[in-house]
């Protein structure tokens, strides 16, 4: 079995079957006498690597070699297999004293008499073994060694013998044959580096990890003269033991809870390895050790002094005044022992600030805000200090209790300008203020005397030049009308540096910030005043703006103010700046001009005219001066307007002299009785709402009226239905002698339509004999049954309905012609007597 495909770096080889043995060559040998039955043999070969802790098995499986079936045309040949020659492999112990040459094994065979090494081969590593090494000899077949053999250099060898007859011939295959050397303690463990470097933080507990050795032995692995052990033979300092050593992982703990850094910074251990599992026989190597203490803030600082005194001239800034030093025995220029300083008594109003210089540790103590000699003379600090990393209680250390100092500073007396209170002055003023308004006064004061007598007030160069000082009264006075919309004024403010100037010629500074408030200066303007309002007389939306900022634009009041166009014209408030504009009531066409007024917030009123043309349009820009224009209370016409009039006029009285004569000219005059429409069979050719059938038996007819006809054309006649405007009736002419509902007399080939709608009894004796045949024939089954539904009551329902068609003919396409209305059945004058006036 290859090994090193499977895993290399294998230092335990074993087998899970007792009578299987595997070498490091991955060689497989029989401890005993194998036989194998019909099942086939399996054995596992584990490997493992101690070091990474790695394991990896390999499966075996042994089966019965099959013999090879050789057929013969007519019998089978039996033959005869000789015992292979194959003795077991050899051991030579590693260093062996002799003497030589010393006989390793004999290899015999059954045939041969004469024995040679063709080759031979060492094991893993190396090429060929020493020449010379092994020698065999022609005639018994004894193997001999010439001298001693290390193993760690070749471990085992594999010699290929060959068995000869005297004349050459060679009967057996050749054999190989493997010399093992046996490991002989001759090499004595040794550390893996030639000093440990470990490091563990003070006061650990007992148990902690340290760090590991690793020591390694060339001899055979997995036997004694590999198996190590490990102890600590001394320690410096000499004190209480403070380690522990794992005697077989070699595994370095914390023996000792009392690891001081600052008492003992480093540990040395003097270690041992050796062999033969810790035997006094064994062989054994030492080695170095050294364990540093890492520090942690077990010591917490202190001051070197209880306490401090300074002095600092007034109304000095960022200037050093004091440093103070600490004491701690933590590891210099580390957390555990880098200070923090902070000042936690006497510093309310943050004059003073405390630092830390990181390259000495010491605290340096500022001014950063300029002291007042008339207000304190003396300043008392306390200051108290802390590590950056935090306190740790040690079992040696005691209580932490944080170490204060106290810092006396004497403010000197120096002598100042004037001081301006406040240093900033705020002060507001409304645009369009007269000029020359007084704003405020800035006022200064000598810190001596505390008032402001002899002292004077300039505007420093370059301020805005629409503000002034008085120099003696400190009054502030506007220079220019102040206007938010002109100038450096449109930002809204400007900061004014005033200087204040006493007898000794001592200067104080002060800031004046003048913000400009928004004013109402500006009066609110509807945006658009020309509409067009068609006769939908949909409202105009009015808007108006103000250049003003709030509270002086929004909301917006608007009012009419002719008192005539009030009562016919309204607004209707819509948001904050818009409103609609709407009539009252009926008013004619024209061009109205209607004064609007409107009010801002702060009371300004803007009045402006808006100018309506109130035109007969649908949409605005069909209005192109057609309308009539309206001044006062008279209305007058455009020649257009006139025109049109004239035109319907005429349009009108020749549509009524066509009606007249159409009524007149017909043959018959009926009385059309009131609830006839009630009871009229209604013709159309739409079945269902959306759904346009077209007959080619219905013609259209040419009528002179705006109302529509249609004809169904039935053999030589013709019978016209005619639909006015709200309704259907059924009209008819007459034709081929036959009678029919209606007539038209025939003049010219011009057929003569009556408008007049019929009565009951007329259209009952044209339908009759036609509808009661038709009632015969619908819907008869095989059984010569008639419809169920065929004496239902019909009554006419009105132009547009709904409905649809119903019944149980309504589904029927008739592909015949007409003229089957001409023999109508008695069943279909059932449904005419159902029409019958009750």
């Amino acid at each position: 079995v290859d090994l090193k495909e499977c895993l290399p770096s294998a230092e335990l080889i074993s087998s899970s079957d007792g009578n299987f043995r595997v070498l490091e060559d991955g060689s497989v040998y029989t401890t005993s006498a194998v036989s194998l039955s019909a099942e086939k043999k399996t054995f596992t070969i584990l490997l493992k690597d101690v070091k990474e802790h790695v394991q990896k098995k390999i499966n075996v499986s042994l089966v019965e070699e099959e013999k090879k079936k050789t057929r013969h045309a007519r019998d089978t040949v039996l033959k005869r297999t000789k015992r292979r020659w194959g003795p077991i492999p050899s051991v030579m112990l590693e260093n062996s004293l002799g003497p030589f040459p010393l006989q390793i094994q004999q290899v015999q065979s059954d045939t041969a008499q004469n024995y040679t090494i063709y080759y031979s081969a060492s094991g893993p590593g190396i090429d060929q073994d020493p020449k010379g090494l092994f020698y065999i000899e022609r005639e018994t077949g004894n193997i001999f060694a010439t001298r001693a053999v290390d193993r760690e250099q070749y471990p085992s060898f594999q010699i290929i013998c060959f068995a000869t007859t005297p004349d050459g011939y060679s009967p057996e295959v050749p054999l190989v044959h493997t010399i093992r050397i046996e490991d002989d303690n001759d090499n004595a463990p040794y550390f893996t580096q030639e000093v440990f470097e470990f490091s563990v933080p003070e006061n650990s507990k007992p148990g902690v990890f340290v760090g590991k050795l690793t020591a390694e032995d060339r001899d055979e692995p997995y036997t004694l003269h590999t198996t190590l052990k490990y102890r600590i033979v001394s320690q410096t300092p000499v004190t209480t033991p403070a380690y522990s050593l794992h005697s077989d992982s070699g595994v370095i703990t914390v023996l000792s809870p009392q690891l001081d850094r600052e008492l003992v910074p480093t540990y040395t251990l003097l270690v041992e390895v050796r062999d033969m599992a810790g035997q006094p026989f064994g062989l054994c190597t030492t080695g170095t050790v050294q364990i540093k203490i890492e520090d942690t803030n077990d010591n917490a600082p202190s001051f070197k002094q209880m306490h401090y005194e300074t002095r600092v001239e007034e109304n000095r800034v960022d200037v050093e005044i004091l440093r103070v030093s600490v004491i701690d025995l933590d590891e210099p220029r580390s957390p555990g022992s880098g200070a923090v300083y902070e000042i936690i008594k006497g510093n309310d109003d943050r004059a003073f600030e405390i630092t830390t210089d990181k390259n000495t540790n010491e605290g340096i103590l500022c001014v950063v805000k300029g002291l007042d000699y008339e207000s304190a003379k003396q300043r008392i600090l306390v200051i108290a200090v802390n590590n950056e990393a935090p306190y740790m209680l040690a079992p040696h250390s005691q209580q932490l209790s944080q170490s204060t100092s106290s810092v006396t500073v004497n403010v000197l007396d120096v002598d100042e300008g004037p001081v301006f209170k406040p240093c900033l002055l705020r002060l507001e003023v409304k645009e369009c203020e007269d000029i020359g308004t007084s704003i405020g006064r800035y006022l200064a004061e000598d810190p001596e005397t505390g008032n402001s007598e002899g002292i004077c007030y300039r505007i420093a160069p370059g301020q805005c030049n629409w503000i002034s000082i008085d120099e003696r009264s400190g009054e502030v006075r506007t220079v220019k009308v102040l206007d938010r919309d002109v100038g450096d004024m449109r930002r809204g403010q400007c900061n004014i540096t005033v200087f204040a100037i006493d007898r000794n010629g001592k200067t104080g500074t002060g800031t004046i910030q003048v913000v400009i408030q928004p004013g109402n200066k500006n009066y609110p303007r509807i945006t658009t005043t020309d509409y067009i309002m068609c006769r939908d007389r949909k409202p105009i939306c009015l808007t108006a703006q103000d250049g003003d900022e709030s509270p002086y634009s929004t909301p917006f009041v608007y009012r009419i103010t002719d008192r005539s166009l009030a009562s016919s014209w309204k607004i209707t408030q819509h948001n904050d700046n818009s409103v609609y504009l709407s009539p009252k009531g009926d008013i004619p066409f024209g061009t109205y001009t209607i004064p609007v007024s409107v009010t801002d917030n702060g009371g300004k009123v803007g009045e402006q005219y808006v100018t309506v043309n109130y035109c007969d349009c649908v949409t605005p820009t069909e209005c192109d001066g057609r309308t009539r224009q309206y001044a006062g209370a008279n209305v007058t016409l455009g020649v257009w307007a006139i025109l049109a009039m004239i035109l319907g006029s005429l349009l009108l009285l020749l549509i009524l002299i066509t009606i007249c004569g159409c009524c007149g000219s017909g043959v018959m005059h009926r009385q059309v009785t009131d609830d006839c429409a009630n009871h009229n069979l209604i013709i159309s050719n739409t079945e269902a709402p959306g759904e346009e059938v077209m007959d080619h038996n219905i013609i259209p007819l040419q009528n002179t009226n705006d109302q529509g006809g249609y004809g169904i054309k039935t053999g030589d006649q013709q019978t016209f239905e005619m639909v006015k405007g709200r309704g259907h009736t059924l009209e008819s002419v007459k034709g081929g002698g036959q009678q029919t509902l209606g007539s038209v007399k025939e003049g010219g080939g011009q057929n003569m339509m009556d408008t007049c709608r019929y009565s009951y009894s007329e259209w009952h004796n044209f339908t009759h004999p036609r509808l009661g045949e038709k009632v015969h024939l619908c819907r008869q089954d095989e059984e010569q049954k008639h419809s169920e539904d065929y004496l239902l009551s019909y009554n006419y329902e009105g132009k547009g309905s709904l409905a649809g068609s119903v019944g149980c003919c309504s589904d029927q396409h008739e592909e015949e012609a007409l003229d089957f209305l001409d023999q109508l059945e008695p069943k279909f004058r059932t449904l005419a007597e159902t029409c019958i006036k009750r």
